[in-house]
């Protein structure tokens, strides 16, 4: 038996009601490489999980130590988790913008937002 709510649903589990949050997700970095050489993936974690703890899915890897940056990003999983509503922090904000997908996502929203418009007015 459930019943759901914005913020909160409440699960029937071995006879047990529990009360559980539903966590919001960010798109974020993951700190790998050696001391002093840093590496990181883009990931899309819960925000509760530590920075470098469980993720959900990896949309890429930012490598600073390059000149320049390299940055590799799968751009049809960010745009999934970002329809979602997955929000990226502000480093990753930065590498998306200069990746262009979230000028693609805005693209993508206006579009259906026209298509809506023309299907329900004359």
């Amino acid at each position: 038996m459930e019943a759901a709510d914005d913020a909160q649903t409440t699960t029937r589990r071995h006879g047990v009601y529990r009360m559980s949050t539903r966590v919001p997700v960010k798109i974020r970095l993951k700190r790998m490489g050696a001391k002093k050489r840093p590496f990181y993936r883009v990931v899309v974690a819960n925000s509760t999980q530590a920075r470098d703890g469980r993720f959900i899915d990896t949309i890429g890897t930012y490598d600073p130590c390059v000149n320049p940056p390299a940055v590799t990003l799968d751009e049809e999983k960010a745009l999934r988790w970002l329809g979602h509503g997955a929000q990226p922090t502000d480093i990753t904000r930065a590498l998306l913008r200069k990746q262009g997908i979230l000028g693609r996502l805005a693209e993508a929203k206006t579009a259906a937002r026209q298509v809506r418009k023309a299907e329900s007015g004359p």
